[in-house]
């Protein structure tokens, strides 16, 4: 479903992404692991097409989409929940939800369709659909900006770092949302997380990403139980 070959990606001259190439399967649920600043974040807007790879390629379905606009990948089914979230505060939780369904904007019923879906995914948001985004939690805004996502019924999410900044329990009730969205709702999820333990507790396989470099990949129970990423990311 998604194939980056020999990616490379520079910043300001400064050169971010090396020589990476992966492949997820239509289903799968993979995570991507690292320490702050592995270059994660800059994997995954350049897998969106916010960022164009100085080389290399990447493939979306068999289609290139490394010089395609982001509108256009959206529309393809890839799309990007971004590391911050990135809501709108100002406006309330229905309109922070209503551009996430931009790309369906002209078939009200398929928007109504996912407005359902994701108002039972997430209750709260729907209890509170007329409040600001800004004043909600932090747990809270996470789980708009995913339902921000899935508004455009997405084929492939990128997460990138849901649990950042959140509490222990909210960390755990994030991760089954996710699962769920994966297994109930047909959605193939490539993860990035600083939170090792909890992403291969619940996704299939994994790839280890230092200093802009895949060092690493494998089944989630192969990652768990080799010594460089138990000493380095799980703290085992």
């Amino acid at each position: 479903m998604l194939k980056l070959k020999q990616v490379h990606t520079q910043i300001s001259g400064l050169h971010i992404i090396h020589d990476v190439s992966l492949e997820i399967k239509r289903g799968e649920f993979v995570a991507l692991l690292g320490n702050n600043g592995a270059g994660k974040t800059t994997l995954f807007r350049t897998i969106a097409g916010v960022l164009k790879p100085g080389s290399g390629a990447v493939e979306f379905n068999g289609i290139p989409i490394y010089q395609m606009p982001v509108h256009k990948i959206v529309d393809l089914g890839l799309v990007l929940c971004p590391q911050g979230r990135q809501l709108f505060p100002q406006l309330s939780v229905q309109k922070n939800l209503m551009m996430g369904a931009y790309p369906l904007r002209k078939d009200k019923m398929r928007i109504q369709k996912n407005l359902d879906r994701v108002y039972e995914l997430f209750p709260v948001l729907k209890e509170r659909s007329h409040q600001q985004a800004g004043t909600f939690s932090g747990g809270e805004q996470q789980m708009l900006a995913i339902a921000r996502a899935l508004m455009s019924e997405p084929q492939m999410l990128l997460l990138d770092e849901p649990s950042v900044g959140l509490a222990p329990l909210i960390v755990q009730q994030m991760a089954d949302v996710i699962s769920n969205i994966n297994h109930e709702m047909d959605t193939t999820i490539f993860l990035s997380e600083q939170n090792a333990n909890m992403a291969l507790n619940i996704t299939d396989r994994g790839y280890v990403l230092e200093s802009g470099a895949c060092v690493l990949e494998g089944e989630c129970q192969q990652l768990k139980n080799d010594e460089m990423v138990r000493k380095a990311y799980i703290g085992a």
